[in-house]
């Protein structure tokens, strides 16, 4: 993904650069012509630092559903490097507050950044001592705009983040993406379960009439089912798993889980196996 803004539908130059605002460092490969070009001033500004920008550890779907009284959250304990299954016990799911839980797709090591970050700021809330303290929509804000932040230097924290949590007695469930766009739904996917587990949600949803209607068993057994699905058709996923469930009693994030699978269809495909 192109993240520097001048190349965004536009053909690019090294000579000249209308949407620009400082000279393209077209000197480069070239002899330099004056003493800012030998300093390599034109190089700095020509090209933004970045750094995440091709991910190699990473971490796949992350899905979050309203119930009645509470949030439920599911993440495998996968990270992949690159195609490879390489770390198997990871946990993608992170207790911020009380009552706010933390998932991540995308790049591990950006989630590990952005972990530091919340924690961090816990940590000053709770040395403030003044009587406040962040709920879930406040921490969710501020992620909104350390991923917009971010997305607005040209080098992006490469995540989308699921926050879901309870505040004043109601659910909140909400996604921030790469670019820093946040959203709220009574049900959220990312990653290849955007494609292949929400629109089990959203059916759930629609067929029990509204998160009020869904208690916190049905809840459970409609994401493992969507986590067996994911791991049925999604070569990034494994058949171990987490939940996270967020009431107002508090955050509980169970043990590694798996479900029951069947794999005896696939000996009547064709072209399956020996």
């Amino acid at each position: 993904m192109d993240h520097f803004p001048t190349n965004w539908g536009n053909p690019r130059s090294e000579d000249v650069d209308n949407y620009n605002t400082y000279p393209v460092a077209s000197h480069i490969g070239k002899a330099p012509h004056s003493v800012t070009q030998i300093a390599g001033f034109g190089h700095a500004a020509g090209h933004p630092s970045t750094h995440t920008q091709q991910p190699v550890v990473t971490g796949t779907s992350v899905l979050g559903l309203k119930f009645k009284g509470g949030v439920i959250m599911a993440a495998d304990n996968l990270a992949s490097y690159g195609s490879l299954a390489r770390f198997r016990d990871v946990e993608r799911l992170h207790k911020v507050a009380d009552f706010t839980v933390l998932g991540a797709s995308g790049d591990m090591s950006d989630y590990q950044y952005v972990k530091h970050l919340l924690d961090t700021q816990m940590i000053r809330e709770y040395n403030a001592d003044d009587g406040n303290t962040l709920e879930t929509p406040n921490i969710y804000e501020y992620l909104w705009r350390v991923m917009y932040n971010r997305r607005s230097k040209m080098n992006p924290l490469w995540n989308t983040f699921v926050l879901g949590g309870i505040s004043q007695g109601k659910s909140f469930l909400g996604a921030i993406d790469l670019k820093g766009t946040p959203y709220q739904a009574p049900s959220i996917a990312t990653g290849f379960g955007s494609h292949l587990a929400q629109p089990i949600l959203r059916k759930e949803l629609e067929t029990r009439g509204g998160e009020e209607n869904i208690t916190e068993e049905d809840a459970v057994k409609i994401l493992k089912d969507c986590m067996k699905v994911l791991f049925y058709r999604d070569a990034r996923s494994m058949n171990k798993f987490q939940l996270a469930k967020i009431t107002e009693q508090g955050v509980t994030i169970s043990e590694p889980l798996s479900v029951e699978t069947e794999w005896a269809f696939a000996e009547k495909i064709r072209g399956y196996g020996a």
